[in-house]
């Protein structure tokens, strides 16, 4: 299991490569993906939210259904203190305008907004991705047209930091519950290493002799559908001190899989508009 295949990349992520980053050079990261059209194509938007030493912001780049990157924008708003604006740019003869405003923002512990913000895409005055809980504000200051259908979250890759408890959120599914993800993974001590997973407080997977099964992947059921658990712990258990855990959540299954859960009364057909999201996780311990 060298890679996990992923739309970040068309040759996958890379798991746990620990030459390439210390773990207390790390910044704390989380991308999006968001499927989305305009003018009648698809394309995805990426925005990627980033806290460092140097500041904190996000930036935003756009890929038609080619996957041809059409523009990237890289915004720095607590760097300079401007936690609200707008920037334009030109994308394939179209014109793409951005605004935020980030001045009422609440966060977490990490570098994404968990309310008070609105951050807009918009294609030639047409609303194509609004994010935040300011959709109201968000139109008023664009005068933008809605979308014919609203973007999907596609995939999400965040970069995590514990000893040996590790939380996140994630939706599984279009319009579906968020989940609270923990994975808990002991690695030292009298006792054998073992790793465990929890969704909502539900141990849902459980994996003991970590040493023997430090790679592999398991199948879950969350919100009536079968997600695919990967995990790569190898430079935990015989790495250097820096390096880092890769976890995976795929709902993305082959009709084989998702054959035997298909009789579930909780497999409704609403459900599969969730299909194909990929939830990536890198684990860095603390010192």
């Amino acid at each position: 299991m060298r890679d996990f295949p992923s739309c970040f990349g068309e040759n996958g992520v890379q798991v746990a490569d620990s030459s390439s980053a210390a773990g207390k050079n790390a910044q704390n990261l989380v991308a999006c993906v968001y499927q989305t059209r305009h003018s009648g194509r698809s394309c995805a938007i990426t925005i990627t939210w980033s806290r460092n030493l140097m500041g904190q912001g996000f930036s935003i780049g756009i890929d038609d259904s080619a996957s041809h990157s059409l523009c990237k924008v890289d915004i720095r708003p607590w760097l300079f203190s401007k936690r609200k604006g707008s920037r334009s740019v030109e994308a394939d003869s179209n014109k793409v305008d951005i605004f935020w405003d980030l001045t009422a923002a609440k966060f977490g512990s990490g570098p994404e907004p968990l309310e008070g913000f609105y951050v807009a895409v918009l294609f030639n005055m047409e609303m194509v991705l609004l994010l935040g809980d300011l959709s109201r504000e968000a139109y008023r200051k664009t005068n933008a047209t809605p979308p014919p259908s609203a973007a999907v979250c596609v995939a999400k890759k965040e970069h995590l930091f514990g000893k040996k408890v590790y939380c996140t959120k994630a939706q599984f599914c279009d319009n579906g519950q968020v989940h609270d993800v923990v994975i808990e993974c002991e690695t030292l001590g009298p006792k054998d290493p073992f790793l465990e997973i929890h969704i909502d407080r539900k141990r849902v997977m459980q994996v003991k002799r970590l040493a023997w099964k430090f790679r592999g992947n398991q199948t879950i059921l969350v919100d009536g559908l079968p997600v695919e658990v990967l995990w790569d712990v190898h430079s935990w258990l015989f790495g250097p001190p820096v390096g880092n855990a890769v976890f995976m959540f795929q709902t993305s299954l082959s009709a084989e899989k998702l054959l035997p859960w298909s009789c579930s009364p909780a497999f409704r057909e609403s459900h599969l508009q969730g299909l194909g999201f990929s939830l990536i996780l890198y684990a860095w311990k603390n010192e």
